[in-house]
């Protein structure tokens, strides 16, 4: 008998208003049905595979959700893989640990998923390997660090019928899905949308180390595909491993891009080797692509800096002539903003329903501000609020679909045009010209 988890309080999400919520957290028109292979009254039992940065936090919310146990863990560094299973085993879990993923697969029979935050090369060979011996996936992003990688992940998907999560989680947020489906969907209140705008900048840090005694040796190194502790240990700076700053930072809001955009029909991008000299990828990359709207080109900027925290944090914006977003998964920085010009949607009406909430401090304050040419924007929160881990809800909208009660909010086919365009900006910055997108090259 397996052990019952000491999990955190279980908190849910909340919202202004009961309705609200159920409407904000509904699943996109666009996402897939599931299959339901689960009982609603089964335990999930699941493999972690990878116990890294990524899959630490991973586990906090795997924790926090009912009905789910990990069973499983994974990690080729012992030093990692140790740390993992004293950790769950002091909270009261049955799990086993394993170096070899393979060796995981043949010998853990009652397990039903695999969560995925290995480095990217792995994801396609792991993913895969999971979905044929029936179990559903969770993987991370990027998808793939090739796009044949990807597309095989699709197609493996298909052919076995299994379930397969990506993990972009802002497509799960509770903030996310309202805005895009009450605001910019229903209410329109961004008018035409004409630009979009993102970045994510950090500041400059060192490599991680290790210690010395923990190393593993060259050969089984070696074995695993890493030429030596340093690349083990700094994956996402190498190419053959990872895809570098837009794959590590930028895939989750260029997929933000074209989640609520559509597909671009071009991309542009600069980036270098501006300040680190021992990395294979660039630190610094700025790209913008062009989307076809119904009413003319959306253009869209993305950037993202690894030499400075500058530029306010983390976000996507979207700009149309009536009104702008502004997202992030930090709540302190969400805001919309109404035109002056603004006469397409009833802002107040708005208002009544709950959609939106004035910020009448912002909106004093800027009436302070001497505005020569354009009106100041009057601006206003979005009233979605949860407390949960941010990778929470998408992990359970995942388990949700195993259990035949949800559609999952980001399958892999869909998943994969975001992806593609987000390789297609690294080989646009090798090519330094300017890439055609057409529909066709981003079907999987």
């Amino acid at each position: 008998m397996v052990k019952p988890l000491n999990r955190r309080e279980f908190l849910g999400a909340t919202v202004a208003g009961a309705t609200l919520l159920l409407n904000s957290c509904k699943s996109t028109p666009e996402a897939k049905p599931a299959v339901a292979r689960t009982s609603p009254h089964d335990v999930i039992q699941v493999a972690l595979v990878g116990y890294g940065e990524e899959g630490k936090v991973l586990l906090e919310s795997l924790l926090n959700i009912e009905g789910v146990r990990v069973v499983a863990l994974c990690d080729i560094w012992e030093y990692h893989r140790n740390e993992g299973l004293r950790y769950l085993q002091k909270l009261g879990n049955d799990v086993r640990g394993y170096e070899d993923f393979e060796d995981m697969l043949s010998k853990e029979k009652g397990l039903q998923t695999a969560v995925i935050a290995t480095p990217d090369f792995v994801h396609a060979p792991m993913t895969n390997a999971s979905l044929k011996a029936g179990l559903h996936v969770y993987c991370e992003k990027m998808m793939s660090n090739t796009i044949e990688g990807a597309r095989s992940m699709v197609q493996t998907m298909r052919e076995t019928g299994r379930l397969l999560q990506i993990g972009h989680q802002r497509r799960s947020n509770p903030r996310y899905l309202f805005t895009l489906n009450r605001l910019l969907r229903e209410a329109q209140f961004c008018g035409r949308v004409t630009a979009a705008q993102a970045q994510w900048n950090r500041a400059v840090k060192e490599d991680f180390g290790f210690p010395k005694k923990y190393e593993i040796p060259a050969a089984q190194l070696a074995k695993y595909g890493y030429k030596d502790m340093h690349q083990f240990r700094n994956w996402r700076w190498y190419k053959g491993l990872g895809g570098g700053p837009l794959s590590d930072l930028g895939a989750h809001q260029i997929d933000i891009f074209n989640w609520w955009l559509g597909t671009p029909t071009s991309v542009i991008a600069s980036g270098g080797l501006d300040y680190y000299k021992n990395h294979d990828w660039y630190d610094n990359a700025m790209v913008i692509y062009e989307y076809p709207m119904a009413q003319g080109v959306a253009r869209a900027f993305y950037q993202v800096q690894t030499t400075t925290s500058a530029g306010g944090g983390y976000f996507e914006t979207f700009m149309g002539d009536d009104g702008t977003i502004k997202m992030s998964e930090d709540p302190s920085l969400c805001a919309i903003y109404r035109e002056a010009r603004a006469t397409g949607v009833s802002w107040d009406d708005l208002a009544q329903k709950g959609y939106v909430r004035l910020n009448q401090s912002a909106t004093d304050d800027a009436s302070k501000v001497d505005v020569r040419e354009t009106a100041q924007l009057a601006e206003y929160d979005i009233p979605v609020f949860f407390n949960k881990p941010p990778h929470q809800p998408h992990l359970e909208n995942f388990f949700n679909a195993m259990r035949g009660t949800a559609r999952l909010n980001c399958p892999a086919d869909e998943a994969f045009s975001s992806e593609y365009v987000i390789h297609k900006a690294n080989e646009a910055i090798e090519a330094q010209k300017k890439l055609i997108i057409t529909p066709e090259e981003v079907k999987a």
